[in-house]
C-alpha cells in the first residue's frame, strides 16, 4: 500500500512533536474545489465546465454533498494554522464556516439522521478520532465523541444509521467496520488505500487494497468491495493502470469514476476495463485528487491544483 502520510496525521504529528527540530515542517498542499454539472448519456457521462468554488489560498479538500445535494461540506485552512469545516451553498454561492474550533477537523459527512456532521478530529495531544457536530448549530457548538477507543482513524464513511466503515491508520492501515451505538470496531482487511466508498443501493463498499508485493513498482491496485453484514470480500476491478492511489467515487446509478494522469475514467459492473469519461485538461483541471458526486448524480466536485 501507499504509505504518504494523510494531512490530518502529518498535522497531528507535528503538533506532538513527532519531527525532529531540524526536519522542515511541510506545508498543507495549495488545492481548490472546483464543481461542474454531470449529464448522463446512455452508457456514458458528460461533464461541464468546472467552476471554483473555493477560491482561498492554502488547503480547500474533502468535498462531500449534503444529501439533498444543495450544499458542499468542505476542510480549509482559512486565516489560522489549522483546518475547519465551511459548507458551500451552491444556489446561492455563498460560503458559511461550520466549526470553529483550536482543534483541526476533517472529512466532513454528513450522518444518516441528518442531525449531525461527522468529522475526523485532531484532538489537542494528537488523538485523531471520530466527532460529531450538530449540523445546524452555529460555530462553536460542542462537538461529541463518536468512537472513544478507535484510533488513529483517518477517513469513514456511514454504511447505515450505526454502522461506518475506517480507514484506521498504521503499519499497514486497516479497514475496520464499527458501531457507533456499542463503540466497537472489527479489522476487516489489513494494508488498504485511503479511498473507502459506499456503493448505492447495495449495503456495501468499496476499498483499495494494493498487491500483495509492494516492493514491485509495477504493484497493481484493486478495486474490492465488501459486504459489512457477511464480511466478504469481492473483487471488482484493478485501478486505472500506472496509479499510485485510486480516489474514487460512485455515481447513483452504479458507475464508479477515478481520475488519473488529468483524465477522467468510469467503470460499471460486469466491464473488463475503464472507458475514457473526460480530459480534464481541456476543462481546465490539473492533478484531480479527489471526487465527490451529488446524491442524484448531476454535479461532481473535483479537488484540483489551482
Amino acid at each position: 500500500m501507499s504509505h504518504r502520510i494523510p494531512l490530518a496525521l502529518l498535522f497531528a504529528l507535528l503538533s506532538a512533536g513527532a519531527f525532529a527540530q531540524t526536519q522542515a515542517t511541510p506545508s498543507p498542499p495549495d488545492t481548490e474545489i472546483y464543481l461542474a454539472p454531470l449529464t448522463a448519456g446512455g452508457a456514458t457521462l458528460s461533464v461541464g465546465r468546472p467552476v471554483n468554488i473555493t477560491n482561498s489560498p492554502g488547503y480547500d479538500n474533502q468535498p462531500s454533498f449534503r444529501p439533498d445535494g444543495g450544499a458542499i461540506l468542505f476542510t480549509s485552512i482559512r486565516g489560522g494554522t489549522q483546518t475547519d469545516i465551511y459548507r458551500y451553498d451552491i444556489a446561492s454561492g455563498a460560503t458559511e464556516r461550520v466549526t470553529n474550533t483550536p482543534e483541526s477537523e476533517y472529512s466532513p459527512t454528513v450522518t444518516p439522521d441528518g442531525a449531525h456532521i461527522s468529522v475526523i478530529r485532531v484532538e489537542a495531544d494528537g488523538t485523531q478520532r471520530l466527532w460529531q457536530f450538530p449540523r445546524f448549530a452555529l460555530p462553536g457548538a460542542a462537538p461529541e465523541l463518536v468512537l472513544k477507543d478507535v484510533k488513529p482513524v483517518g477517513y469513514h464513511t456511514w454504511i447505515d444509521d450505526h454502522t461506518l466503515a475506517l480507514f484506521v491508520l498504521g503499519q499497514p492501515a486497516t479497514l475496520q467496520i464499527a458501531d457507533a451505538r456499542t463503540g466497537a470496531a472489527e479489522v476487516v482487511v489489513r494494508g488498504i488505500n485511503r479511498s473507502i466508498q459506499r456503493i448505492p443501493g447495495r449495503g456495501t463498499i468499496s476499498f483499495v487494497e494494493q498487491e500483495s508485493d509492494a516492493s514491485n513498482a509495477d504493484a497493481k491496485l484493486w478495486i474490492r468491495e465488501l459486504d459489512p453484514k457477511a464480511r466478504r470480500v469481492t473483487p471488482l476491478v484493478a485501478a486505472v493502470a500506472g496509479a499510485k492511489e485510486a480516489d474514487l467515487a460512485w455515481t447513483p446509478d452504479g458507475m464508479l469514476l477515478m481520475a488519473e494522469k488529468d483524465v477522467l475514467y468510469g467503470w460499471r459492473r460486469g466491464e473488463t476495463e475503464w472507458r475514457r469519461i473526460a480530459d480534464l485538461t481541456a476543462l481546465g483541471l490539473h492533478g484531480v485528487s479527489r471526487i465527490a458526486v451529488s446524491p442524484k448524480g448531476d454535479r461532481v466536485a473535483f479537488v484540483a491544483t489551482p
